[in-house]
């Protein structure tokens, strides 16, 4: 049964995610978090910063670390395949017509009204991991680690993975 809870909880994001890892984040959350319990909102907000941290596509990151902590190497397998299989059966049933439909303006419009709908899916993932921050760590720590994540990120250009080590950093020193 755990296979298949695995297979759904990760196929559908795959299927809705349109736009890759990033699209597909709060719907893995949604599954993995709110409907399964596999994880609380604070692990899987870990599980993005270790995944975000390695190289590679970071919903077959999140796939398997998930997979493998719920049932094992088979588990990480159906997980991992789960996510890559919608892509796949699109990619092989539908590259003709994608390839004739690449320029269409209708096309390039439907993505444009997709991009609105999915950066408001992540600024509200974003909201509640700082909500769980809050409560977890407090209102200084949590201050201090966005202006200085957003500083390094925007004004300095860090590279993301240092901003997530030096907070993981900071918060195993201090919290």
């Amino acid at each position: 049964m755990i296979y298949m809870q695995l297979f759904i909880a990760f196929f559908i994001p795959g299927i809705l995610g349109y736009g890759g890892g990033p699209a597909s984040i709060p719907l893995v959350e949604n599954e993995v978090v709110h409907r399964y319990h596999w994880l609380s909102v604070h692990e899987f907000s870990e599980v993005i910063a270790i995944g975000n941290a390695l190289p590679g596509p970071i919903a077959t990151k999140m796939a398997g670390y998930i997979g493998f902590q719920q049932a094992g190497v088979l588990g990480a397998v159906v997980a991992i395949f789960a996510t890559v299989a919608p892509s796949l059966i699109l990619m092989i049933g539908l590259l003709s017509i994608l390839k004739k439909f690449k320029n269409s303006p209708k096309v390039k419009r439907m993505t444009n009204y997709i991009r609105p709908t999915i950066a408001v899916l992540l600024g509200a993932m974003a909201y509640r991991f700082f909500q769980e921050s809050y409560e977890d760590a407090g209102l200084v720590h949590s201050i201090i680690l966005v202006v200085l994540s957003f500083l390094l990120l925007e004004k300095w250009k860090v590279h993301p993975a240092y901003v997530i080590v030096g907070s993981l950093v900071y918060g195993a020193v201090l919290l």
